[in-house]
C-alpha cells in the first residue's frame, strides 16, 4: 500500500503542475547518454561528425511506475558545401502519464573554421510538435465519482510551432555546447485564469567534454551538462567515460537536481554506462540510471538504449576518431 500511495501522490502531483499558474518547469526531454546525443540539444552540432550520422535513442525513465517516462528519438544530420555548413532532422515522441508529445524539427549549422582543427558552429532549428493531454482519463476520487475540477473538465490538443538557436565549439579533442532549443512559449490550454493558465518554457542547456590520452589505448573523457528551465533551479550532470582501443568504453554519471531555491542539491540519480563501437560505422550505448530521489522505493531504475550508424568510413573522410 505504500508503493501505490506513492504512485498516486506523483501522478496527481504531475497533474497539478500542468494544470497550475506555475508552469511545468521541466518540461523538456532527458538523457542520461546526452554526450552521444547533442543533436538533440544543439541544432548548431549538425554536421560536426563530418559524415551522414544517424542515431535512434529509446529511454523509459522510472521503469515500473505507471504513467512513467518514455522516450523516443531519431535524429540525422550530415555537412555539406565542403563542411561549411550541416543540415539535420530530429523527430521524437515523448509520453508521460495523460500527456503525449510528438515533435519534427530541422536544423541548419553555419560553420566557421576557427582555428586549424577548431570549428565553430551558430545553429538554427525550426519545426513543429503535437501535443495532447488526455484531461478527462483523470481520476481525482478513489471511487471515480463525477470530478468538478475544472482543470480537468476537458482534453487538450494543440500543434505548437518552435524554433530554437544554439552554438557549438569543437576540435577532436574538445567541445563547448550552449543552446536554448525552444524559444517560443506556447499555450498549452485555453485557461484565461492565472491560476490554471499553463504554458511552455523555456530551457537552456550548457554542456562540454574533453578527452584525456592516458595511453595509445586508454582514453580519459569526462563531460558535464548544466540545465536550466524557466521557474526551476539549476540541474547538474557529472560524467567521466573511460575508453579503451577506441572500441569499448564504461562510464559513470552522477545527476543532481535543486527543487526550489531554498532546498540544498540533491542527488536524482546515478548512471552506468556502456558504449561499443562495433564496428567503423556502428555504435551500440546503454545507460542505466540508479534513481536516489524520493522514487526510489517504487521506480528504482531507468533505462536508456543508443543506436547510431554513420555513412562516409570508406571514403576517408574520417581521419581521427569522433569522440563527440
Amino acid at each position: 500500500m505504500g508503493n501505490l500511495s506513492g504512485i498516486k501522490r506523483w501522478t496527481v502531483g504531475l497533474l497539478l503542475l500542468f494544470s497550475s499558474s506555475q508552469v511545468w518547469a521541466q518540461q523538456d526531454k532527458m538523457f542520461s547518454q546526452y554526450m552521444f546525443n547533442l543533436m538533440a540539444l544543439n541544432p548548431a552540432y549538425a554536421g560536426s561528425r563530418d559524415v551522414l550520422s544517424m542515431s535512434a535513442l529509446y529511454r523509459n525513465q522510472w521503469s515500473g511506475l505507471p504513467g512513467s517516462p518514455q522516450t523516443g528519438t531519431f535524429t540525422m544530420d550530415m555537412p555539406l558545401n565542403r563542411e561549411r555548413i550541416g543540415v539535420g532532422l530530429q523527430i521524437y515522441g515523448d509520453k508521460v502519464s495523460v500527456f503525449e508529445e510528438a515533435g519534427a524539427f530541422a536544423s541548419y549549422a553555419f560553420r566557421i573554421k576557427a582555428g586549424e582543427r577548431t570549428t565553430l558552429a551558430l545553429g538554427l532549428q525550426a519545426g513543429a510538435s503535437s501535443f495532447r493531454a488526455n484531461l478527462t482519463d483523470v481520476r481525482l476520487t478513489p471511487d471515480g465519482t463525477t470530478q468538478t475540477d475544472p482543470a480537468f473538465s476537458q482534453n487538450v490538443s494543440k500543434v505548437l510551432p518552435n524554433f530554437g538557436t544554439g552554438i557549438y565549439i569543437s576540435n577532436d579533442r574538445a567541445y563547448l555546447s550552449l543552446s536554448v532549443p525552444r524559444l517560443i512559449k506556447n499555450r498549452l490550454n485555453e485557461y484565461d485564469s492565472d491560476q490554471l493558465r499553463s504554458r511552455q518554457v523555456r530551457h537552456a542547456y550548457l554542456a562540454a567534454g574533453f578527452v584525456i590520452g592516458v595511453s595509445p589505448a586508454v582514453k580519459i573523457k569526462p563531460s558535464m551538462l548544466a540545465k536550466y528551465a524557466e521557474g526551476a533551479p539549476l540541474g547538474f550532470d557529472g560524467n567521466i567515460n573511460v575508453w579503451f582501443m577506441d572500441r569499448f568504453a564504461i562510464g559513470a554519471s552522477v545527476r543532481k537536481n535543486q527543487f526550489s531555491s531554498w532546498t540544498p542539491y540533491t542527488t536524482d540519480a546515478i548512471v552506468g554506462l556502456l558504449e561499443i563501437q562495433l564496428t567503423d560505422q556502428f555504435r551500440f550505448g546503454y545507460a542505466y540510471d540508479h534513481t536516489m530521489n524520493d522514487l526510489r522505493t517504487v521506480a528504482p531504475s531507468s533505462h536508456e538504449i543508443l543506436l547510431r550508424y554513420e555513412f562516409g568510413f570508406g571514403k576517408n573522410r574520417i581521419l581521427t576518431p569522433r569522440y563527440f
